[in-house]
């Protein structure tokens, strides 16, 4: 845990996945000033009120092309992080943030409500970007003793983000109908911080070294996010990737479906992306103030006590950073879904039976309280770190748009089919969510590996025997009719590492 390490992970973080929790949770409290708004606007312009269909579908495009925005921003990224790599595509992204942030904060001004639902739209490719982005960038510049710890920042950032949207929603704070557009204004503070100290902080030096072949300045970088002078291992372990990669060309999306050699890894990332979105942690706040009411708690008091919830969420997720190197992946991710299916049943009897004993809705605020956490301890953050932990360097970029695009396809039909969901089965819509999770589990029980301090090499050896190919077939067909003999191979990682002034002791 160099100083540099811990600046890059956390500024990374700052303008990126918390822009994407803070953008979940900051259209929550002002919802009915912005409806108003959509009204007052709708009767300027025609001389009568929107009709109440059309004011709410004028809102549920609001809140759900967010999703369609991240769809965009995860099917783009993988070109943009090819050419400019990590640590730039994260700065980059920082436009579309500030252009959003200014599009919703001016709408109530200029009296556009377009402006703030395109300003929603922009701001999901960003959030769609940026999750992509900041965990290939956060697992190639860490170590792997702490690539599961640094890689959970990714979901600890999304939790503060929600919370912290909660906060400034709060009336005394931006939660008024004259400061609404203050809570989008503020998007752009977290990017401007990003903006002035990234550019500091190195490139990735995988990144740098697979792709650039730029082998002083990734000896740079190591040194400078390791703190140390010496990284003579750390470059021959990614080289000796390269060797066996024989390439260092990017694949594309088509082309990792069709590779064998990781057919499971492509699999098990579908499935956990998709349970991050569908296991109904967004159907658990779309009952939260219902179920608050039910136990008697004011209204005027409810956004008060919603902020627990991303209290525990935040809690959760920084408990999961801190013991994900200690436990592993495989504990918390099959432990967590486990958990939800407790409390999710449980939820669904205390809901049926509230009425019936006096105690049963708190009860219900416990289960809320109790799946969020279990949520966040393991589903919430570590789908991020094992789509960059099971692919190799000319890979990620595609297994990342993969996963980027079943998490938001997954978000947008959530929130489509739930109020339908919703409407048919009642409380008893819980016990979908539990399915879900009991299907993951059993999955993730049978097939993901531990991945626990295992270099990416050691990973793709423990899925090697499930996809039916021996490790020496991957390594040869990886980049088929590019091969070159061995003795080509060694010749050519010689001359590279001499051309790149890389220390003798490496060879």
């Amino acid at each position: 845990w160099s100083g540099s390490l811990i600046v890059a992970s956390l500024t990374g973080a700052f303008g990126s996945s918390f822009l994407y929790g803070y953008n979940l949770s900051v259209v929550n409290a002002p919802a009915v000033y912005i409806k108003k708004f959509y009204n007052e606007t709708w009767e300027r312009r025609y001389g009568f009120s929107v009709d109440e269909s059309t004011l709410t579908l004028l809102w549920s495009i609001t809140v759900s092309i967010f999703a369609i925005g991240g769809l965009v921003g995860a099917i783009i990224v993988t070109p943009i992080v090819k050419f400019f790599g990590r640590k730039c595509t994260l700065l980059l992204n920082n436009v579309f943030a500030v252009t959003a942030a200014l599009l919703m904060s001016l709408s109530l001004l200029v009296g556009s409500f377009e402006m703030l639902i395109l300003g929603r739209i922009i701001m999901g490719v960003d959030a769609g970007i940026s999750l992509s982005a900041l965990p290939m960038y956060l697992s190639e510049i860490s170590p792997k003793e702490i690539r599961g710890s640094l890689g959970q920042v990714t979901a600890i950032f999304i939790c503060i983000g929600v919370f912290t949207g909660q906060v400034l929603g709060l009336p005394e704070i931006f939660g008024q109908e004259s400061r609404w557009p203050y809570l989008f204004g503020a998007i752009i503070v977290p990017s401007l911080i990003q903006v002035v100290i990234l550019p500091f902080l190195p490139e990735s030096p995988r990144y740098l070294l697979l792709e650039k072949h730029d082998t002083s300045r990734a000896e740079k970088a190591f040194q400078t996010f390791l703190g140390k002078d010496d990284v003579s291992h750390e470059v021959e372990e990614v080289l000796a990737e390269s060797r066996v990669q024989r390439n260092t060309k990017l694949v594309s999306v088509l082309q990792l479906l069709r590779t064998r050699a990781v057919r499971w890894q492509v699999v098990t990332v579908v499935v956990t992306m998709g349970c991050y979105q569908l296991c109904g942690l967004n159907a658990i706040w779309y009952y939260t103030n219902n179920i608050f009411s039910e136990a008697g708690i004011k209204h005027e008091t409810i956004p008060y006590v919603t902020l627990s919830t991303g209290a525990v969420e935040t809690v959760a997720a920084v408990f999961s950073g801190l013991v994900i190197e200690r436990l592993g992946r495989r504990p918390l991710l099959i432990g967590g879904f486990g958990l939800m299916i407790v409390f999710f049943t449980v939820l669904t009897v205390s809901l049926t039976l509230q009425n019936t004993v006096y105690w049963l809705p708190y009860l219900s605020i416990f289960c809320i309280l109790a799946i969020i956490a279990s949520f966040c301890i393991g589903p919430g953050g570590i789908p991020f770190v094992l789509t960059g932990e099971f692919f190799q360097q000319s890979q990620r970029p595609a297994a990342f748009m993969i996963a980027g695009t079943v998490n938001w396809l997954s978000n947008f039909t959530v929130g489509l089919l739930f109020p339908f969901i919703q409407s048919g089965l009642q409380t008893y819509c819980f016990l979908v969510f539990a399915g879900i999770c009991f299907a993951g589990a059993t999955y993730l029980f049978f097939v993901l590996p531990e991945t626990k301090n295992k270099t990416f090499h050691e990973i793709s050896q423990a899925f090697a025997k499930r996809n039916k190919v021996s490790l020496e077939m991957h390594e040869m067909n990886h980049y088929p009719g590019e091969r070159k003999s061995s003795a080509e191979q060694e010749s050519n990682f010689t001359s590279s590492v001499d051309n790149g002034e890389t220390k003798k002791g490496i060879v």
